[in-house]
């Protein structure tokens, strides 16, 4: 087993809260890989429904500005605003923290900080097989779910076929995965045509200036015709982050952002009500229909 792996299920958990009361948000630990492949403890954040019996799941990945708000040290609206959406909804929850183990608060703005979507990939892995181990969770039945530099985690992690995916899950993979705006104009692949290996949701603005939508409806539309199972919803009038809870529509010009002219700078991100609801909705009924049906 590769280096990287090694020790994802080990007898670290007995020290982690698993007896979290039903309704909790609970901070949790368990490996992901460092520099150098090395093995490092990654911080997340358990949401767990009430009731008993054992609940399907989803590992929630956050984008480049980190998973937490720095104006106030707490998870990001947009992050806890999901979380607790899908609580009510009876799924648990592991929302991931990519960043502050490794010494970072964002990569929005920062060239070379992060191979993001190769490590947090394993990332995805190391949450997926933890949530494997809990007693409440359907194991056959977790679902990975990202925002922006987490969706670029995403489409790498589910790739049919994908190196970033570990030889062996003993509880199989991710039953199902959605890309909230990923950046598609990159490669995920060494095949001509992407193909994850379960079905993928991908949402996006239609006036997305960071991650434009085309890049996305060109790789799902080309994957497919190759019988890819993937559906692809543009949402008219919606920017970057469209999701946000309560965000004003503004300019970020710090924001790196390799589809400006000259590969630099500037974004537009902001909520759009509409868009949001209708999101919510659309995640509602995949998960309902891949992770419970």
């Amino acid at each position: 087993m590769s280096p990287r792996w090694l020790g994802l299920t080990s007898p670290v958990f007995a020290f982690l809260p698993w007896g979290v009361h039903a309704g909790a948000q609970e901070q949790m630990h368990f490996y992901g890989t460092g520099v150098n492949n090395a093995t490092i403890v990654l911080t997340a954040h358990l949401y767990r429904p009430r009731g008993a019996g054992r609940f399907p799941a989803a590992v929630l990945m956050h984008g480049c500005g980190g998973l937490y708000s720095r104006s106030t040290g707490n998870i990001a609206a947009k992050m806890r605003t999901w979380a607790e959406f899908l609580r009510e909804q009876s799924y648990v929850l592991l929302l991931v923290d990519s960043f502050g183990p490794r010494g970072l608060e964002e990569i929005c703005t920062q060239r070379g900080k992060l191979n993001s979507a190769m490590t947090r990939s394993y990332d995805a892995y190391g949450a997926l097989i933890y949530l494997q181990s809990l007693p409440f969770v359907n194991a056959d039945r977790i679902a990975l779910v990202g925002w922006s530099n987490g969706a670029r985690a995403v489409l790498r992690a589910i790739v049919e076929n994908g190196r970033y995916r570990p030889a062996s899950l003993p509880q199989g993979g991710f039953r199902a995965a959605i890309a909230f705006y990923p950046q598609c104009r990159v490669k995920y692949t060494d095949s001509p045509v992407y193909r994850p290996y379960a079905p993928l949701l991908i949402l996006l603005g239609a006036l997305d200036d960071w991650t434009p939508a085309t890049h996305c409806v060109k790789l799902a539309r080309t994957a497919q015709v190759g019988g890819a199972a993937i559906e692809i919803v543009v949402y008219p009038g919606a920017h970057h982050s469209f999701d946000s809870p309560n965000s004003r529509v503004c300019h970020r010009p710090e924001a790196r952002n390799r589809n400006k002219s000259g590969g630099c700078c500037g974004a537009t991100v902001g909520s759009h009500a509409e868009a949001r609801d209708k999101a919510r909705q659309q995640v509602t009924r995949f998960l309902a229909r891949h992770l419970r049906e």
